[in-house]
């Protein structure tokens, strides 16, 4: 039996979080339509939310979102989408089948509010940016979302990352990579998954995420060098996350030899 080593060095329950993280996501699910932000709510993009409203028609369960088009045109996504033929002109209706609902969400409340749950806090007396805490007092609330197209757990902010990528939020890209670097207590699993998701939904230009997971993999490799995910993920081959991987590794070990054997080095050893 493989064991299920966490990279965080406090272990936890992972049973219990994920079943409160699916608890949290179901009872999200049973509201049918998403209740719009009032004109009151600070729009940090600048719309005045007086345009008119699409519908939209998210995931394979056809949850409905509702959103002001001036807002969903900050994306050029949505702005071909509202001027082109994926639009349902008489009903103003948008279908995307492949969506993942929890996603989606995130990305409209990032659109109305410029940040999504749980948010960025900045922490004065540390001058430090932070997730904000639930009540649980855990700073990974909602760390993962089930994603219906790998019919398992990944990470959620790498999902709404390449989401960005696709509608072209640049912003977006960055708070979600930004939040990525905060969480922990993640299993081995869980992130070598998202690893492959991420390589498999950003274009070989955006180093960015990737370089994340590399970095993320090298820096807890004892960890990983006893995970059985990561030897039969390796045993089975297959992936460029590998190569960059190994790549990387060479390239971390070249700057560790080159530092031991530096000149001040060398003289601080006699």
């Amino acid at each position: 039996m493989f064991s299920k080593e966490s990279f965080s060095k406090s272990r936890r329950s992972k049973g219990k979080s994920s079943f409160r993280e699916h608890a949290v996501s179901k009872n999200r699910h049973e509201r049918s339509m998403r209740k719009l932000p009032t004109d009151a709510e600070a729009n940090p993009l600048g719309s005045t939310l007086t345009s008119s409203i699409i519908t939209l028609v998210v995931g394979r369960e056809q949850r409905l979102f509702a959103a002001h088009e001036d807002v969903l045109c900050h994306s050029p996504f949505f702005q071909a989408a509202c001027r082109g033929q994926f639009m349902e002109a008489t009903s103003k209706r948008i279908t995307l089948p492949d969506e993942e609902p929890e996603i989606f969400s995130s990305v409209l409340e990032y659109l109305y509010k410029g940040d999504y749950y749980p948010r960025l806090v900045h922490n004065k007396r540390r001058n430090s940016w932070e997730i904000e805490t639930g009540t649980g007092g855990t700073g990974s609330v909602e760390s993962t979302v089930y994603h219906h197209g790998v019919d398992g757990e990944l990470l959620k902010d790498t999902v709404i990352y390449c989401t960005a990528e696709k509608y072209g939020l640049e912003e977006l890209k960055r708070v979600a990579l930004r939040k990525q670097g905060l969480q922990s207590g993640i299993q081995c699993s869980t992130i070598l998954s998202s690893a492959r998701y991420a390589y498999a939904n950003t274009p070989d230009t955006d180093s960015k995420l990737r370089a994340h997971y590399l970095a993320l993999i090298i820096r807890s490799r004892s960890t990983f060098k006893r995970s059985g995910t990561m030897q039969l993920e390796m045993q089975a081959g297959g992936s460029q996350l590998f190569f960059d991987l190994f790549v990387a590794l060479c390239n971390h070990v070249d700057d560790v030899a080159s530092i031991a054997g530096s000149p001040r080095s060398v003289r601080t050893h006699h």
